[in-house]
């Protein structure tokens, strides 16, 4: 029945040996473009608005600001085009750090990603929900908070269903997005294209006004705090890079493309609002977002049959806007829990971060996801000016630390590259401007709440670092206990053929192994010695667990496999030496305890007296991350093997 229920739900499993589940579930171009860059093209919501009141009463200064704005999309996205070139599995600016400046600043980077993307669901819900709310009745305000977690609910339960099946079910309200929005935007530059010819010159005027009177530090001061402000306006840039591997094949050229649009969007938006603000002179009004104002002043003059419209069309608008944010919180369910993945693969969080379900997506990712941003939300209060100084500071360390990375890269590389001094370059601006962004961003925000994200970074930091030395002494002593039993039992060498016939009425120990050899072994030697020549035949069960690193990469996959062989083949080196008759059950899956079972009931349906054993880890120092890091499967087989009637003991080995 719960199995029905969660197909009902989420879908029935989907099989990822079949060749044809990768194309069903890999995005081409178009897809991704709505799933990964709706991110960046919904920070036009908030962004401009952001920077063109930073200015205060120099919004002449805006027309560079939206130029500067468009000029650095490009140069981000260029970057970024090269991370993907170099890096063509996906990993972004997670795997740009760790490979090219180290592991501990990759850590860094993989921390101000995830935080990042937490924040890109908090932001872009909140968002959205400021933009519904802009012409809805004021005393609705108060159940703002209730509907942001509604909808922080609504997708994670999507994306549980599946990527793909997420970006279509929000497909119609990116198309009906762009297609309003940029009507509005070309409109409302024709409309008062007279102004146009008159903006730069207002700018350089108020430009020299202002340094004659305070001098050019102040101008440029003004300046960059606006341009820093607006920095959430560059955000989601980076996820196309983070997914390279959830897109069709080539990947890189559907990547490539994929970023061209997104840049190619943002930069049209963003700088194209800036400029509506501009040549309509749009002014905050309490209760609505800058957008809203600019739509409703673009659309006052609009009649049909002599019925003024705006008031139909502009929350029309505001909807798909509203919209678009949800689209762009889905980003961060997508491009998140790959961060998260990536980074327990490499074991600064817990491995369980690496599983997928039934519907190949990283489960345990997009929960966490889940959760922290519903956290956020209630603790800012769903507050988008609060959200936007924690965002922007974050996603600047991983941009900073990517441009960087990229940097090092081509100075290293330069005698094997033809092209290595633009692309040096280019990396170069890109670097100092982030960095310059992210230095004002901390500098006038810090106190502002800016502190909080770098706290809560800081400490992600020293949680990773916590789980990995965890991991590191776990490696460390698991491996020591296998060179003595190598030594000892002298486990390596080619498979003996000798044939030993078995006795299937015979008790029949069924051992439980995992990829740590040092455990099963562990639990074979106890045998032996808990139930001298009890049991006549020896019964290894394993489940290799196709996660998001071994499903996405092949070489991954095969070496998992060559892995397994390899364990399986030194426990029946040892089980024929002593005249056991042994056999392997071997089975690959996204669930390791449901394949388990499986295989249990295949062992029980051909020998007749079974008892099942497996090996749990005892820690001297065991605590709270010692629980949560490594797996309870041997207790969640031994429950569903008593339930069924059937024995099962749980070994101890020391660590």
């Amino acid at each position: 029945m719960l199995t029905r229920l969660r197909n009902f739900f989420f879908g029935a499993p989907k099989n990822p040996f079949d060749k044809n589940t990768r194309h069903h579930i890999s995005l081409a171009a178009f897809l991704a473009w709505v799933g990964l860059g709706a991110d960046g093209i919904s920070s036009s919501a908030y962004g401009p608005e952001e920077a063109f009141l930073a200015l205060g009463q120099h919004q002449e200064l805006a027309i560079y600001l939206a130029i500067a704005t468009a000029f650095t999309v490009f140069v981000i996205s260029y970057a970024y085009t090269q991370v993907i070139e170099l890096f063509p599995n996906g990993g972004g600016g997670y795997r740009v750090a760790t490979k090219l400046l180290g592991k501990h600043a990759g850590l860094v980077s993989g921390s101000a990603l995830i935080i990042d993307y937490v924040l890109t669901i908090s932001i872009s819900i909140a968002s959205g929900i400021d933009a519904f709310f802009s012409f809805m009745p004021s005393h609705w305000q108060q159940y703002k908070i209730i509907f942001a977690i509604f909808f922080i609910c609504l997708l994670a339960f999507l994306n549980l269903r599946g990527m793909k099946e997420s970006i279509k079910f929000l497909l119609p309200i990116f198309l009906g997005f762009m297609i309003t929005h940029v009507s509005l935007i070309i409109y409302g530059v024709i409309a008062h294209h007279y102004g146009l010819s008159s903006l730069i010159p207002q700018a350089a005027k108020e430009v020299n006004e202002m340094q004659s009177s305070m001098g050019w530090f102040f101008v440029l001061s003004i300046f960059l705090k606006a341009f820093s402000m607006g920095g959430g306006t560059y955000t989601g840039l980076e996820a196309v890079s983070n997914n390279v591997n959830t897109l069709s094949k080539p990947r890189v050229r559907t990547a490539k493309i994929t970023m061209f649009l997104v840049a190619i969007s943002l930069a049209f938006m963003a700088a194209g609002i800036i400029l509506v603000y501009l040549l309509w002179d749009i002014q905050k009004v309490d209760g609505q977002t800058l957008n809203a104002t600019a739509f409703y002043t673009i659309t006052q003059d609009w009649n049909l049959f002599g019925y003024q419209i705006n008031q139909y069309f502009v929350p029309i608008v505001l909807i798909f806007s509203t919209g678009l944010l949800f689209v762009a919180a889905n980003a961060g369910f997508l491009a998140g829990p790959n961060v998260i993945a990536n980074m327990a693969h490499d074991q600064w969080l817990p491995r369980s971060f690496t599983s997928l379900s039934s519907r190949l997506v990283v489960k345990n990712g997009i929960l966490f996801m889940a959760i922290a941003a519903i956290i956020t939300i209630i603790i800012t209060g769903g507050e988008v000016h609060m959200l936007v100084v924690l965002y922007s500071i974050n996603v600047f360390i991983t941009f900073s630390m990517s441009l960087l990375g990229l940097m090092v890269y081509w100075i290293r590389h330069r005698r094997r590259q033809s092209k290595w001094l633009r692309k040096l370059i280019t990396s170069a601006i890109g670097f100092v401007v982030c960095f310059g962004i992210l230095t004002v961003t901390i500098f006038e925000k810090f106190y502002e709440g800016g502190w909080v994200t770098l706290l809560i970074t800081s400490l992600f930091i020293v949680l990773g670092l916590k789980i990995r030395d965890i991991y590191k002494t776990f490696k460390s002593r698991i491996q020591e206990q296998e060179q003595k039993y190598f030594k000892d039992y002298d486990l390596t060498g080619e498979p003996i053929l000798t044939k030993i016939k078995p006795d299937k009425s015979a008790p029949t120990a069924a051992i439980i192994v995992d990829q740590a050899f040092g455990g099963g072994m562990n639990c074979l030697l106890n045998i032996e010695k808990l139930f001298p020549k009890i049991f006549k035949n020896i019964i290894f069960l394993t489940v290799g667990e196709l996660d998001s690193n071994t499903f996405h990469e092949e070489k991954k996959w095969q070496d998992m496999r060559l892995k397994t062989k390899n364990m399986l083949r030194k426990y029946k080196n040892y089980c024929t030496k002593n005249n056991i008759f042994n056999k392997a059950y071997v089975g690959y899956s996204t669930d390791v305890v449901e394949q388990l079972t499986e295989l249990s009931e295949r062992v029980i349906k051909e020998y007749e007296k079974v008892v099942f054993f497996d090996t749990k880890f005892i820690f001297n120092d065991e605590n709270f991350f010692t629980q949560m890091l490594f797996n309870h499967v041997p207790y969640i087989m031994q429950r569903k093997m008593h339930i069924k009637g059937l024995d099962m003991i749980v070994l101890p080995m020391k660590i």
